[in-house]
């Protein structure tokens, strides 16, 4: 990943927890929030080669 990874690649989106998303509400929320927040800001996040959520 670090050797292909230039200014426009697109980050690698990791949830931390993915067994707490599936059991857990309140973090499913805020995964949901974290993502939402990619998606309006994406120009800020190209570049990044993993971003971690939540």
């Amino acid at each position: 990943m670090h050797e292909e990874s230039t200014e426009e690649s697109l980050p690698v989106i990791t949830i931390s927890n993915a067994d707490r998303l599936f059991n857990d509400p309140d973090y499913r929320g805020r995964c949901v929030e974290s993502l939402v927040e990619i998606a309006l800001s994406f120009d800020s996040y190209r570049g990044a080669r993993r971003v971690f959520i939540p």
